[in-house]
């Protein structure tokens, strides 16, 4: 991947982390157990989407065009 496709899968990444981080605040809030099970699986999607994030910015600041 070059420098403009990594800026863009980062672009990306940060939108899905804003996106889960919005659906995890909802199930927080319904409280039932269904709901705290979704979170969960939300709260570990949040975790690689930010890791995956943080991989991006070293390989951009590593690659240059």
């Amino acid at each position: 991947m070059n420098r403009s496709q990594l800026v863009d899968r980062k672009h990306a990444v940060i939108a899905h982390i804003q996106h889960t981080r919005r659906e995890l605040e909802r199930a927080r809030l319904q409280g039932d157990r269904r709901s705290q099970r979704r979170a969960q699986e939300l709260e570990a999607q949040l975790a690689q989407l930010m890791a995956e994030e943080h991989r991006l910015r070293i390989q951009i600041d590593r690659t240059r065009d």
